[in-house]
């Protein structure tokens, strides 16, 4: 097997007195050395560095295969690093990887937080809403940010979040001689001159209970964006039951809503496709995805279905929670790939006849669903009924 003509090395913010033999000598070797001005600022290349483009593109190191090349990312290459970009582009044997301890491992060092129950996030490039799945009392998490101004910008969101009593913990400059290392209460967020890089520790042990939102589906109906269609709270929790979410798997969500559905799904690990024809509810659908912060992880699609469906990645599940009618479920049918999972609610009775009839045609569970809640009549309280729900699961 012929030698790899690139390395990708990682780099701490001390350069290269940190560095392996092996990356000094990939260094040496090189006849073009990528990274970002810092980063080549440490490794000292002189002639031989080429800052990264802006915006970050790694055509010019494939442009040069063929010569000896090294590309330079911070601690890590494989940890929100350009190392995963190239490795998509390239053969195994086109490169060879030397990383060192990237800023997780640097900030979980200085702490003494055990890494694997740490959650770490990379919000230098996306937004503070990805904190929120995560955000709860006791949690410990590690954060890189955009600069040291978003410093104060994150304390402030964590503030509105009710999450001002909030441990941060401002590491900047790890692994270097001009490391610091500084704590404040988000809510009283005072420090200043806050250099990049930069990570911030959170550590919720002082929040109160019931911060944050829950773990389990069916989270209450008014933390979304709605105007009444949604699925409700207990038919939603019995609906994910049912579609069973899984990492990584996709979800069609046909008639999306408010999204509540997609949103769900997405926070227990899945990614979705949410297909609604309103231009009215698509904005409900986009603001319930970024308060959530799963904005990554759902797709609206405005359109009607079946029409919309014809050109979507194939599903691991598919739920129809409005406006199913025969005709898209001959249509939706034929588009189930095996072992795929079907749910369709219906609240009406020609959709309750519907759904019997498909699920005397195809199999599958079919299930009656009668909620009430207690509510005031007159001076007492009495229990009053939601619709009746009948719900139809089966896998294609």
């Amino acid at each position: 097997m012929s030698e790899p003509w690139l390395t990708i090395i990682g780099i701490t913010e001390n350069g290269l007195p940190d560095l392996p033999d092996a990356s000094r000598q990939a260094l040496a070797r090189a006849d073009l050395v990528f990274g970002g001005p810092r980063h080549l600022a440490l490794a000292g290349v002189a002639d031989k560095g080429r800052p990264w483009p802006v915006p970050f593109d790694i055509a010019p190191v494939l442009a040069a295969r063929g010569r000896r090349v090294v590309a330079l990312t911070s601690g890590d290459p494989f940890w929100h690093g350009a190392g995963g970009t190239l490795a998509a582009h390239l053969d195994p044997s086109d490169w060879i990887a030397l990383p060192v301890a990237g800023t997780i491992a640097l900030a979980a060092a200085r702490l003494g937080w055990r890494a694997e129950t740490t959650v770490t996030l990379g919000l230098h490039a996306a937004p503070f809403a990805r904190l929120r799945p995560h955000l709860a009392r006791g949690c410990r998490i590690i954060a890189t940010l955009r600069d040291g101004d978003a410093v104060g910008e994150l304390a402030d969101w964590l503030c509105t979040q009710g999450a001002g009593r909030a441990r941060l913990t401002v590491l900047e400059r790890l692994g270097g001689p001009a490391e610091r290392i500084r704590t404040a209460w988000a809510q009283a967020m005072d420090l200043a001159d806050i250099a990049a890089p930069v990570a911030v520790a959170i550590d919720g042990a002082d929040l109160p209970r019931g911060a944050g939102i829950g773990t389990a589906p069916g989270r209450p109906d008014d933390g979304f964006a709605h105007r009444g269609q949604i699925t409700k709270s207990p038919i939603r929790a019995m609906t994910l039951a049912a579609l069973g979410p899984r990492p990584g798997a996709l979800l069609w969500d046909v008639g999306g809503g408010s999204g509540a559905i997609s949103v769900e799904w997405a926070l227990a690990g899945g990614r979705a496709i949410c297909i609604e024809p309103r231009d009215d509810r698509i904005a409900l659908i986009r603001a319930n995805m970024k308060d959530f912060g799963v904005g990554h992880l759902v797709t609206p699609v405005q359109g009607r279905a079946p029409q919309a469906l014809s050109d979507l990645p194939e599903p691991d599940a598919v739920f129809v929670g409005g406006g199913g009618s025969a005709a898209l479920f001959d249509a939706l049918w034929p588009m189930l790939p095996a072992g795929a999972r079907l749910v369709a609610n219906g609240v009406t009775l020609e959709t309750e006849s519907l759904l019997s009839a498909l699920s005397a045609r195809h199999g599958g569970d079919l299930t009656r669903i009668d909620i009430a809640r207690a509510a005031p009549l007159g001076g007492m309280r009495g229990w009053q009924a939601a619709r009746p729900v009948t719900q139809w699961a089966v896998t294609a």
